[in-house]
């Protein structure tokens, strides 16, 4: 799995390992590693099993990270996905650090927010940008993003800027260098909603569109829902899925 992954080399591949009634199992693989989760291909997992008629509309995946429901609707050509609940860690203190693994200055951070790892099952720090312009000239370095990554255990930098009501926008720097930077990446968008909604940013709790992948030229929307559910909140993330090729591999 973990060959064909580095063969294929999108961020995610996925590998389904087993199929049941009312859900599926996965592994997941990145060109470098295994991960316990991961957003898009969860959506697009559940879709193409779906559309394939081996599992109904309402599944449940099941990884490393836990049990994720899935629901899709082949019509519109949409998924959505309710994450486990999100954890965060403790803030960030060297923040020109971070800033600097970004390749940014201090003051580009917003003050009064932390900068903290978020997890719904695979760790993103969140880094709150002050404006849009900050976090379009911003520009991934390798070794700052592989030290501040390592130093925090997340899987990447996830930085951010509120650009109105219910509008945000997203940059993910990869700790590794085979996916550098990611056009969408589902499993920061949960967290990030979390984040939104404690901190009422955004028009959150409520729902909310994280705009990522224009700077890579793969320009993506993400929906995303943080409702009030006891002392967390309860996460949804879900968009578009489109099957848009298929293939094989020849396994000596």
């Amino acid at each position: 799995m973990a060959t064909l992954a580095r063969e294929i080399g999108f961020s995610e591949t996925t590998f389904v390992t087993g199929i049941r009634e009312s859900g599926y199992d996965v592994r997941i693989f990145t060109p470098d590693a295994e991960v316990p989760f991961a957003g898009h291909p969860t959506l697009g997992t559940a879709f193409t099993l779906v559309s394939e008629e081996r599992v109904g509309p309402h599944v449940v995946q099941s990884s490393a990270a836990g049990d994720v429901p899935v629901e899709v609707d082949l019509e519109a050509g949409a998924a959505w996905m309710r994450q486990l609940p999100a954890t965060f860690g403790p803030p960030v203190l060297d923040r020109a650090r971070v800033a600097r693994a970004a390749g940014l200055k201090p003051d580009d951070l917003l003050d009064g927010l932390p900068i903290v790892v978020g997890s719904t099952g695979l760790a993103h720090l969140m880094v709150p940008l002050r404006e849009e312009s900050a976090l379009r000239r911003a520009a991934r370095d390798d070794v700052g993003c592989r030290e501040v990554c390592a130093d925090t255990d997340a899987e990447s930098l996830y930085l951010f800027t509120v650009r109105g009501e219910r509008d945000v926008m997203a940059r993910m720097f990869d700790r590794g260098g085979n996916i550098g930077e990611d056009p969408a990446t589902g499993s920061a968008a949960g967290p990030l909603a979390a984040y939104l909604a404690q901190h009422r940013l955004a028009g959150m709790p409520g729902t909310c569109v994280v705009a990522q992948g224009e700077m890579v030229g793969r320009p993506s929307f993400l929906d995303v829902e943080a409702r009030p559910r006891g002392d967390s909140f309860s996460i949804r993330v879900g968009g578009g899925v489109r099957i848009v090729g298929e293939g094989s591999f020849r396994v000596g």
